[in-house]
């Protein structure tokens, strides 16, 4: 059993405090260029100034969805990672002229390991739009988040190509950060590199919290609905066995079972609580 380590409460309030701290200025840029649209002559530089704007909000969006999750609550990862993709489409994705698919299955991680995940993905995908070289094709990212047992799987897949002499720079500097992030996950990369796309997978194993949280999620996704009892002891004849026998949707409207007493209503299923929670698993977004 691993010590506490003390100084990882002062660790997480430094990371909160840098957080705000950036925040802040960018916010306070988008003061300063909104100003500088009213003040601006001329409908180019109005323009121009305006997208400055709408570039620093995009920016600002993706710092706030990159931040750390507080508190010790379990995170839905996909959840986290969508957030993060939309951010990223808004601040750069979209002005690169590049698609953004995800594809995601609900995955509970503890909030610091999510947050991991996420710098991880946000990393991946920069260099990705960075250093990919399309051609003539529509430049198109794919994002799949899933579980096998008791490890969890990141793809992150684009379709542009390579030169030769970047492959011994990707394999090094390009990646420094989210190998020492998946590391920090007990976690390792994989690379692919093909003609027409290049792959990188994130694979890490779950805590024992995660895996029974997992375990908890599949049982009630794979629970059979359950059926209404019925009365066997109600005597024959007494008009009561219809009713008893049927939902108590329809014995809660008594002109219905005058109408057609012998109708039976179909049964119906309870609510998955933590279904409503959690994301549903395999959730596509196409952005």
């Amino acid at each position: 059993m691993s010590c506490p380590d003390p100084d990882r409460p002062h660790h997480g309030i430094l990371l909160r405090e840098l957080h705000h701290r950036v925040d802040k200025g960018i916010a306070s840029a988008i003061d300063l260029v909104s100003a500088a649209v009213i003040r601006a002559d001329g409908a180019e530089a109005k323009a121009a100034l305006s997208d400055v704007v709408e570039l620093l909000h995009g920016h600002a969006e993706l710092h706030r969805a990159l931040a750390m999750p507080e508190g010790d609550i379990l995170n839905d990862a996909a959840t986290y990672i969508r957030r993060l993709g939309c951010a990223m489409r808004q601040s750069f994705l979209d002005r690169m002229g590049i698609r953004l698919a995800l594809t995601t299955e609900s995955l509970p991680l503890q909030p610091e390991r999510c947050g991991r995940l996420g710098l991880i993905v946000h990393d991946l995908v920069v260099n990705a739009a960075k250093h990919a070289y399309f051609d003539a094709r529509s430049g198109e990212i794919k994002v799949k988040l899933s579980r096998i047992g008791s490890v969890a799987n990141c793809v992150v897949l684009d379709n542009g190509s390579r030169p030769a002499r970047a492959l011994s720079r990707a394999s090094g500097r390009e990646f420094q950060i989210s190998n020492d992030l998946a590391r920090g996950l007990g976690g390792r990369i994989e690379h692919g590199f093909a003609a027409e796309f290049t792959s990188v997978v994130v694979s890490f194993h779950l805590s024992e919290r995660e895996r029974q949280a997992s375990w908890s999620m599949a049982t009630r996704r794979m629970r059979p609905p359950r059926r209404l009892k019925t009365n066997a002891s109600v005597t024959p004849g007494s008009g009561l066995s219809d009713q008893v026998a049927r939902p108590a949707a329809m014995r809660a409207d008594p002109n219905s079972l005058r109408t057609r007493p012998n109708q039976r209503g179909a049964l119906g299923t309870g609510p998955d609580a933590l279904g409503n929670l959690l994301s549903p698993s395999h959730h596509t977004d196409a952005l």
